[in-house]
């Protein structure tokens, strides 16, 4: 009977060029109801290019126009789930909206803003609609899940079940949040998404807060479709989620799942002060295998961890059921949440400011990825370690601010037809073998950001060659503000400064210089860490740390010739550089101005 509604619904919208739950929200609003409208399909994003000497089809200005082209697609998926069984179509007749949108970069300085891209739909977002719709039956793994409490049961009486969102930011292909509804419609009871506002360290960013805050936006949208309530809560989740789940009468609490050391601390906070009847369940919705399913301890390397994650892969890369409205409504509603005043009340250090090829929200990412598959996925496997090259997915920030899930991107790269082949399987151990190999080291090494948890050879040959002599010493303004004698690590400093990222292969190179400059390993890696965290839009990320740790202390590699200051651990320097890219190339787009 559901269906057939929801057939009759879709009839009566698309007579009036709106989408089934578009129509519901507006009607849901008296003040609105007679401000009905055709909604335009998608935000035009306007942008300014990030130098104004690059190449016109750089891949900055390629992203801007696949980011705008696709977004329109992405929302309309997402109305089509929320409100039917059955995607109807979002307006596509390139209708003007006017003011500015959310999650739309500022102005670089005095830079001239581009024209507002055309509004084309994009295959992607339709497709991983259909996938989700076509996906309902799929039963959730339970191995995916560890209770952290005694209680398993929830008790009669509760007033609801909670989502304490961390990782993985983001409604559809989680497997917290599908973990957390599916407990929820089994109780008949109604569905709470909170998430914890808490800067990590005074380093805390406008360029990482505004990311983070602007795809919160967007989840709380898609949450208030759905009739889940989400709450934005500012503190220590430790100190703060008992006595919220007290105040709100809640059953149950479901979180995702980081191996960094401070969210596994507010975990077991929140452990010790939750109600002993209420039960707390982890997810790790961010791994394709569970991290302590892939393996019991810290492995050794790739090759240790490889065969384990590949064997398990057949049972967890599977599709991902459609997190639907929810029919249980709550008694009271959460408080509504102003995201500018939000942002702007923050102590942030505002000098790191919003970058502008990168859009936050799952609706962005999706239409990343879709410009990966159909742009750059085929040179992959030969170019991706060029960094002259656009061969990157340049998906990292959408995956470690879980806008994106890996195992949805893993599935569609997977999907991307013969032509594509070869650099499939090459993507596929990055994104899987390689970044959970990183979760594996940060959760069973509690030492994951200190020379002290680098292996015994590395620790020893670091400490025989720690008196050897340093061509050049740098202090960390000067290293920040990329004044070298090395153009080519200058010109990798300035793109990660300006743009919030740096090419995977410039990163081994950069860290590793780093070593070869300062007094000691201990004050490399802690430097290292310091610029990668600030100036990264995924830094304070377990991927981030083992790429400073394999760099600086030869985690997850081997020992090599040994030399002065590097010791055994691996050399890299710029005549080896010269010989893998056009060197010259990358350092007169990236050539550094004041920083």
């Amino acid at each position: 009977m559901r269906n057939y509604e929801c057939e009759i619904m879709d009839q009566f919208c698309a007579g009036l060029n709106i989408s089934c739950g578009e129509y519901q929200r507006q009607t849901s609003n008296p003040d609105r109801r007679s401000l009905l409208y055709p909604v335009c399909g998608g935000l035009p994003q306007r942008v300014s290019p990030t130098r104004p000497n690059r190449a016109p089809r750089s891949l900055c200005s390629l992203i801007q126009l696949r980011v705008s082209f696709s977004c329109s697609s992405m929302q309309a998926g997402k109305k089509a789930e929320t409100g039917s069984a059955v995607a109807e179509p979002e307006n596509s007749e390139g209708r003007k909206v006017s003011g500015k949108r959310r999650g739309e970069p500022v102005e670089g300085d005095g830079g001239k803003r581009a024209k507002a891209m055309p509004q084309k739909e994009g295959w992607l977002a339709e497709k991983i609609a259909e996938e989700r719709r076509s996906a309902r039956c799929v039963k959730f793994n339970e191995r995916r899940v560890r209770f952290l409490s005694q209680a398993q049961k929830i008790n009669e009486g509760a007033e609801g079940v909670l989502y304490w969102m961390y990782r993985d930011q983001r409604v559809q292909d989680n497997w917290a949040l599908i973990y957390a509804q599916n407990l929820a419609l089994e109780a008949q009871l109604p569905l709470h998404v909170c998430f914890f506002l808490e800067l990590e360290g005074p380093g805390a960013t406008l360029r990482e807060y505004s990311f983070l805050l602007k795809g919160l936006e967007e989840v709380a949208e898609e949450c208030g479709a759905l009739g889940v309530q989400f709450h934005l809560l500012r503190g220590s989740a430790g100190v703060m989620l008992p006595s919220f789940v007290k105040e709100w009468g809640l059953g149950a609490v479901v979180t995702d799942f980081s191996p960094l050391r401070t969210p596994l601390q507010w975990a077991e906070d929140v452990k010790e002060g939750l109600p002993p009847d209420v039960p707390f369940v982890q997810v790790d919705a961010h791994n394709v295998v569970p991290c302590w399913v892939a393996s019991d301890k810290q492995e050794y390397a790739a090759r240790t961890i490889r065969g384990k994650i590949t064997k398990l892969l057949p049972e967890f890369l599977t599709q991902f059921p459609l997190v639907d409205k929810h029919p249980h409504c709550a008694a009271r509603l959460a408080k509504p949440v102003d995201w500018a005043q939000t942002l702007s009340s923050l102590e942030l250090d505002r000098s790191v400011g919003e970058v502008e090829w990168a859009r936050p929200g799952t609706a962005a990412g999706t239409a990343m990825l879709e410009s990966f598959i159909d742009e750059r996925l085929r040179l992959y496997a030969p170019l991706r370690n060029n960094p002259n090259s656009e061969a990157l997915s340049q998906l990292s920030p959408w995956v470690h601010f879980g806008h994106l899930s890996a195992q949805r991107v893993v599935l569609q790269v997977q999907r991307s037809g013969a032509s594509r082949a070869q650099s499939v399987p090459a993507f596929v151990e990055e994104m899987v073998v390689r970044r959970e190999l990183a979760d594996n080291f940060c959760y069973y090494n509690k030492k994951y950001d200190q020379v002290e948890g680098a292996y015994d050879w590395a620790r020893k040959t670091l400490q025989d060659h720690a008196g050897d002599p340093r061509p050049y010493v740098y202090t960390r303004e000067e290293l920040e503000k990329a004044q070298t004698n090395d153009n080519l690590w200058n010109a990798a400093q300035y793109q990660m400064v300006t743009e919030g990222k740096m090419h995977g292969f410039m990163r081994m190179y950069w860290a590793k210089k780093i070593l070869e400059w300062t007094s000691s390993p201990e004050e490399a890696l802690s430097i290292a860490i310091y610029l990668n965290d600030r100036y990264e839009l995924d830094g304070r990320d377990p991927n981030g740390y083992v790429g400073c740790m394999w760099s600086i202390c030869g985690i997850h590699d081997q020992g090599w010739k040994e030399r002065p200051i590097f010791g055994k651990v691996r050399y890299m320097n710029y005549a080896g550089c010269t010989r893998k890219f056009d060197v010259a190339q990358f350092e007169k787009q990236y050539c550094p101005k004041r920083l």
